[in-house]
């Protein structure tokens, strides 16, 4: 079943084809909420900005990979919009360069109808003329997405990976709703992590991953970037080429992959010293940068 949902999502994925030189940041698992105790993604909220902002400014590409908006445990849009203006204000910069894609993934699947994103869009980001109206009829949320590079025939295969997760793709809203009035409240008062998610499921995390791995092996070892487990992954060469650009959420910072001159890293975005509140916000590269011609 998992084999066919990824196939399905393969043969489906929007065809996008970059020069060897571009430049490319991926993040995933923001899980924007509504800046209260349940949101995990508020801690973080200034290292995102400024990773943002400066991959804005030196002309990259910006490839979310799904879960960028928590939908299961928020009801509506408009609380997460009104916490994190600031960061859509960014997405619409990007988007008005043509430089931005995103994923859904499990915990914003409903953003796979179009009607859905286009009402999102027309209620909180009003068209001030006909450009700003043409500018964004075109933005849509994808399922997967494969890359390609000029003088290169192989593609890398961009996708969120709860496809690879059966109980977090087809049956996510039995999921939503255990998530949104159960686990949402367990968590608050007794810790309690939430069963549902791979992230902190370590037994669901290690699954995903090998049936991910296996559909790379039966589809002569295609190239994977996801996210969905939270946990950072960079192959060696010659090892199974599947990579995850970690989350958004992790303690005081932020980890994602970079593609730049055809070269692949993953990084990590953190304060440097988060008891200084005028400490200075830093990247380290935390493996990589290796060709990509390792991996295609």
């Amino acid at each position: 079943m998992v084999n066919s949902i990824l196939d399905k999502a393969f043969k489906t994925a929007k065809k996008v084809t970059f020069p060897k030189d571009a430049k490319i940041i991926f993040f995933s698992d923001l899980h924007k909420g509504d800046n209260s105790y349940a949101d995990d993604f508020r801690h973080n909220i200034k290292v995102y900005e400024y990773a943002l902002q400066n991959y804005f400014d030196e002309g990259y590409t910006y490839i979310e990979l799904g879960d960028g908006i928590e939908l299961w445990e928020n009801r509506s849009f408009k609380p997460i919009f009104d916490a994190y203006k600031t960061v859509f204000d960014l997405l619409e910069s990007f988007h008005k360069k043509k430089r931005l894609y995103l994923l859904w993934g499990n915990h914003d699947m409903e953003f796979r109808n179009p009607v859905k994103v286009e009402q999102i869009i027309r209620t909180f980001f009003p068209p001030k003329n006909i450009i700003d109206k043409d500018a964004f009829f075109d933005l849509e949320y994808q399922e997967g997405l494969l890359l390609y590079f000029e003088q290169s025939d192989r593609s890398i295969f961009a996708i969120h990976g709860h496809q690879a997760d059966y109980m977090n793709y087809r049956h996510w809203k039995f999921n939503r709703f255990f998530v949104r009035y159960f686990w949402k409240y367990v968590q608050k008062w007794f810790g309690i992590s939430d069963p549902t998610s791979p992230a902190k499921n370590y037994k669901g995390l290690v699954k995903v991953e090998r049936k991910l791995n296996q559909w790379i092996v039966n589809n002569n070892q295609q190239m994977i970037i996801c996210g969905h487990t939270h946990r950072p992954r960079f192959p060696d060469p010659g090892d199974i080429p599947l990579f995850n650009d970690g989350s958004c959420v992790h303690p005081k910072s932020i980890i994602g992959i970079e593609i730049q001159d055809f070269h692949i890293s993953l990084v990590k975005w953190y304060i440097e010293d988060p008891n200084e509140p005028d400490s200075v916000i830093l990247k380290t590269v935390l493996e990589g940068p290796m060709s990509l011609n390792k991996y295609l």
